[in-house]
């Protein structure tokens, strides 16, 4: 159980590639925005993406996926989570590889089915003890990773709660700290935190929100940060799953991620059933993406063709970069490596190359999100290497330039010297083939 502290009485870095989307950046009409939610150009595939929310909305989608094409670093992933943040704060969003089902300890088609119920969400409300408020300060601190010293993790958050009659500062764990993290909680947001399993609920945020990362606005909670209330939080079908697999003594002993018995999955649906019956449980679909999809085989494709259809199914969104390319497992040639009948069931959007004003703006949110105070002349710069070599080696360069910066302002200067020590695809093979000529 997650160790939570009341104590008497410098924030946390989120570095993750994708944590500025807030949405698709879209207006009343359906129309995107240049810069919004997170969202820099890509004006058609938004607008498509949009269409796409709307279809699962309405319920128009069901048995059929998306599929979005476009080269490297062309927004795809970004897209697909904008997707998933249209349908709902607490939607589950999965992000898996192609290529990742191949190395899995489990088989081909469980690796895929769990993937598929992390996806699947289910929203519980019931009364419990709870600590609410806004977050008035949050002190994340790091440790070394047991088995990786090149690497911080977190080791427990101290967080103080405001309310306007109250105010507390608690201590909790790894499992606490891991989820403010993940679900990007900073100062001036309104969270729930239960007191017993150390479930984080985010509410929205106090703040008069700026330019692109907009959210909920609530007001500040009154009464006590400590109270008793309607607590509402998600789980997966997944976790249901896991929680349930191991109630006998042989999977309390010898659970490693191995693969989860159909009596269980039945089992978990009926009682997730019964709840949604009795008003105590409601389901919600996610987002499962899948990424390189053109890596998966044809019996890969066999099963998620078929459970598409299935009653639990979440919305599946695949993305590719390849044209015309064999299906895994075959001697056949088809579009995207994707057959024939699967690609029917899919709503296809294309992605373009990232223009230079765009790389700009995506060049400023990172630097925002990364907490780098960058200089004008340098993130122009960065847009023309961008524009020149691809949007994810320019924004790749802002780390080791802030470090050569030491901490600083980035210049310039800086970006330059990170480029001379960190080559792009097209000089690394140009210098490659250099030394190979000259072995000749």
């Amino acid at each position: 159980m997650p160790v939570i502290e009341e104590v008497a009485t410098k924030s946390f870095e989120r570095i993750g590639m994708h944590s500025h989307i807030r949405g698709l950046g879209l207006d009343e009409n359906g129309k995107a925005k240049f810069m919004a939610d997170g969202m820099v150009g890509q004006i058609k595939a938004r607008e498509a993406a949009g269409i796409a929310v709307e279809l699962i909305k309405r319920g128009k989608l069901a048995g059929k996926g998306i599929l979005l094409v476009g080269p490297t670093g062309s927004g795809k992933t970004a897209i697909a989570m904008g997707i998933a943040r249209e349908l709902g704060e607490d939607v589950p969003f999965v992000q898996i590889a192609g290529s990742e089902i191949y190395s899995a300890e489990v088989n081909k088609t469980e690796f895929l089915k769990q993937a598929m119920r992390r996806a699947i969400g289910v929203r519980i409300s019931e009364e419990r003890k709870v600590y609410e408020g806004e977050v008035k300060s949050i002190e994340v601190r790091k440790t070394r990773h047991p088995f990786n010293p090149y690497v911080e993790i977190p080791e427990s958050v101290i967080i103080t709660l405001r309310t306007k009659d109250d105010e507390k500062t608690i201590r909790a764990g790894r499992e606490i700290a891991y989820q403010l993290m993940e679900m990007g909680v900073e100062e001036g947001d309104v969270i729930q935190i239960d007191a017993e399993t150390g479930r984080i609920s985010k509410v929205g945020t106090t703040k008069e929100e700026e330019g692109l990362f907009f959210k909920k606005k609530v007001n500040l909670p009154s009464g006590p940060v400590l109270k008793i209330k309607e607590f509402t939080y998600t789980v997966t079908l997944h976790d249901l799953d896991v929680a349930n697999a191991r109630g006998n003594i042989f999977g309390l002993l010898f659970s490693t991620g191995a693969e989860i018995s159909d009596e269980v999955r039945q089992r978990v649906d009926e009682t997730v059933k019964k709840w949604i019956e009795e008003g105590r449980a409601t389901l919600v679909p996610g987002v499962l993406f899948i990424d390189e999809v053109h890596m998966l085989d044809i019996e890969a494709f066999s099963f998620l063709a078929r459970a598409m259809e299935s009653e639990l199914a979440p919305i599946l969104i695949l993305a590719t970069n390849r044209g015309r390319t064999k299906i895994r497992g075959t001697d056949i040639e088809a579009p995207h490596g994707i057959p024939i009948d699967m690609l029917d069931r899919l709503l296809i959007i294309n992605t373009e190359p990232y223009k230079k004003e765009e790389i700009r703006e995506i060049v400023k949110i990172r630097a925002k999100e990364e907490k780098i105070e960058v200089s004008e002349e340098a993130i122009e710069y960065l847009a023309e290497l961008g524009e020149k070599t691809s949007l994810r080696y320019a924004v790749q360069l802002l780390a080791p330039a802030s470090v050569l910066a030491k901490g600083g302002r980035v210049e310039k200067e800086h970006v330059e010297r990170a480029k001379e020590y960190f080559a792009d695809i097209k000089r690394s093979i140009q210098f490659v083939e250099k030394l190979e000529g000259m072995l000749q």
